[in-house]
């Protein structure tokens, strides 16, 4: 009982606008001194054992090697590759933001990052076109989002680690999910553009499009040489981060010609800032895991849901509903160091592959980027377009509803998750 009001109180700190990391730091420090059965002195000791992991080391050098891409030129090279791919089609512009998103995803990590990057070229190109300023500003928002879905990403290291799962499986295992996202936004896309009679561009010659192609395949080949690396042995997920900051900087300083030394200077400036912000979670987070071990939560959380669930169905539509919610209001990377250690011995005992359920776990939060009132998503799509987040967010409403719909599928349909990590095993 004591680890059910141990978790009310974190709520509730969090509840009122208590930072992440502190909420966890001080409801735990609190937890400790309260039950007296161990020394305050285990709080640094446990903060420091969170954060000597060798795999953490990957978090700020792919967070450097997506600054050093977003900088290098890279953005409007996908924009002109995607464009030449599908922006023929009816709601073509709208369907190259969703098309370079999935690209730009696969070398960012992250969904803000995403957003920004494509949002700042597409947006003003779909207004022009005749799209609705709120819907421009919606859609990219929402393929933003797969930022943390397309492998390398920063939310799947955090699940991997904290888990303790092959985080070379969970980028595999992001792949058909992260498709299969790409493909019902393109579909909505075409969709809604009909509607309003939004017709595409001119269509491009096999040779430009071949020269689009040969534009973008530096920033193309990124992903293909990280999960490429790691799954043929050549180097660890860790080490491919390093890889992946070395190629970024010669291919933006050397070849595009892009990164000079005061943008070099503001990307370490930038990435050291998002890489101290999360470390400080994942130190708290670990002394919270640590703590609710101790107290025996995740065995009282299983008895509670248990009592009341029989079968992993109902559990996974549970899981769904209590991802989404806490989406709203929490940044995804502190929502699965906070809610790992909480659900996945669960889901373990009702037969779900630690994988798969770490995939469900970061769509769910993938939609938690563009849902208010945190939605990170959308305040970047706000700022590019000064239209109100209620504007932009009842344009999202619809796009939101197919996350929905394929998180849904992703659920209860382990193999597209697991397909892939199983066939390279």
């Amino acid at each position: 009982m004591f680890a059910i009001v141990f978790i009310i109180i974190l709520l509730v700190l969090l509840f009122i606008g208590v930072p992440v990391a502190f909420s966890l730091g001080l409801t735990t420090s609190i937890g400790i001194f309260l039950q007296g059965t161990l020394p305050l002195n285990v709080v640094p000791q446990r903060i420091f054992v969170a954060l000597n992991s060798f795999p953490l080391m990957a978090i700020p050098f792919f967070i450097l090697a997506g600054n050093l891409m977003g900088i290098a030129g890279i953005s409007k090279r996908l924009v002109h590759f995607a464009g030449a791919l599908v922006g023929h089609l009816t709601g073509g512009l709208a369907m190259v933001a969703i098309v370079t998103s999935m690209f730009f995803a696969a070398i960012s990590g992250s969904g803000a990052a995403t957003t920004a990057a494509i949002g700042s070229i597409l947006i003003p190109a779909m207004v022009a076109r005749g799209y609705k300023i709120e819907y421009a500003a919606a859609n990219q928002a929402v393929a933003g989002a797969l930022g943390i879905i397309i492998p390398p990403s920063i939310a799947m290291i955090l699940y991997g680690v904290a888990a303790e799962v092959s985080i070379g499986d969970l980028f595999l295992a992001g792949i058909l999910p992260g498709i299969l996202i790409t493909l019902s936004l393109l579909v909505s896309a075409f969709i809604i553009s009909k509607r309003n009679g939004i017709r595409g561009e001119e269509r491009k010659s096999i040779k430009e499009v071949f020269i689009a192609f040969k534009s973008a395949i530096l920033a193309l080949l990124m992903p293909i040489i990280v999960l490429g690396g790691i799954y043929s042995g050549v180097f660890t997920p860790t080490e491919a981060s390093v890889v992946a900051v070395v190629y970024s900087l010669i291919v933006g300083m050397f070849i595009y010609r892009e990164i000079n030394l005061i943008k070099l200077i503001e990307a370490l400036k930038s990435s050291a800032i998002s890489s101290s912000i999360i470390m400080i979670i994942i130190g708290v987070a670990g002394l919270f895991a640590y703590y609710l071990g101790m107290t025996g939560a995740p065995g009282e959380v299983f008895d509670l849901i248990n009592g009341f669930i029989d079968n992993k169905y109902v559990f996974l539509i549970i899981v769904n509903i209590i991802l989404l919610l806490i989406g709203m209001f929490m940044d995804g990377g502190a929502a699965i160091l906070i809610l790992v250690p909480l659900l996945l011995g669960t889901a373990v005992e009702f037969g779900i592959d630690p994988v798969h359920f770490g995939v469900i776990m970061v769509c769910n939060l993938a939609i938690g980027l563009v849902t208010p009132p945190v939605g990170i998503d959308l305040f970047v799509a706000q700022q590019l377009t000064n239209v109100s987040i209620v504007r932009i967010g009842r344009a999202a409403l619809p796009l939101i509803l197919i996350l929905v719909i394929d998180v849904l599928v992703i659920s209860f349909f382990p193999p597209l998750s697991t397909f892939l990590p199983n066939l390279l095993e």
